[in-house]
């Protein structure tokens, strides 16, 4: 996905504040749901694990702005290709910026300083800010102390990860919404030899739905050790 197609192609559906299970982050979506309404929040630090859902509320974020009347951009920097600097200096503008993987310039010293550049030029034009990472600002391998500075000085909200019943629960729904039916074995399966982390698993249902289809076969633990065939325990 560019990081400048249209607005409208890059606010899948599917990624909103209501289409995520909130858990124990209740506290944090709402402060993201001020944000995106403009309501006096500057600037919001995401930091979770891999499938915790960061992208998806950065998402969320600009819907709900572009939805309350205001400019929004998503920023993937992990997506910038080889020379980040020059792509990251081309956003501004907006009334809210969303900013996404921000540990992946962790030492690219030019796509540092022109982030903490475009942190300032936000400021100046109060912009709201949502940037999110797999860990705090302090710490990723940043050589800049001023952009970790910056960011450190946003709201910072850790992502509480979900417990396993309830990813559990959600991967079972998924899977029925899609028409598949896994039952206890099949789950206990799938989380003990494939990643733990939502997101993982919910790509998971794709790749087992096409093969259930294709194979016209309930979803079974063979049928999975024959499509996994490398899965580990």
């Amino acid at each position: 996905m560019s990081a400048q197609i249209p607005l409208a192609l890059r606010w899948p559906a599917h990624q909103r504040f209501a289409s995520f299970v909130a858990g124990a982050n209740a506290a944090g979506i709402a402060m993201l749901r001020e944000a995106a309404r403009g309501e006096g929040i500057e600037g919001v630090f995401l930091a979770g694990v891999r499938g915790s859902g960061k992208s998806h509320l950065l998402i969320a974020v600009c819907a709900e702005a572009a939805a309350a009347g205001h400019s929004a951009q998503y920023l993937d920097l992990s997506r910038l290709g080889a020379e980040p600097a020059e792509s990251i200096r081309r956003f501004a503008g907006n009334d809210l910026l969303a900013i996404d993987n921000v540990d992946s310039i962790a030492g690219i010293v030019a796509a540092e300083h022109a982030l903490f550049d475009l942190y300032n030029r936000c400021r100046a034009d109060a912009t709201t800010m949502v940037f999110a990472a797999s860990e705090p600002p302090t710490a990723l391998a940043l050589n800049l102390p001023d952009l970790v500075s910056r960011l450190s000085a946003c709201t910072q909200w850790q992502i509480r990860p979900l417990d396993e019943v309830v990813r559990r629960r959600i991967v079972h729904d998924l899977a029925s919404a899609r028409g598949l039916e896994l039952d206890d074995a099949v789950l206990d399966w799938l989380f003990t030899r494939r990643a733990r982390d939502l997101g993982t698993l919910v790509g998971l249902l794709d790749r087992i739905d096409q093969a259930a289809l294709a194979a016209q076969r309930r979803v079974t633990v063979p049928f999975l050790r024959h499509l996994f065939p490398n899965s580990a325990v």
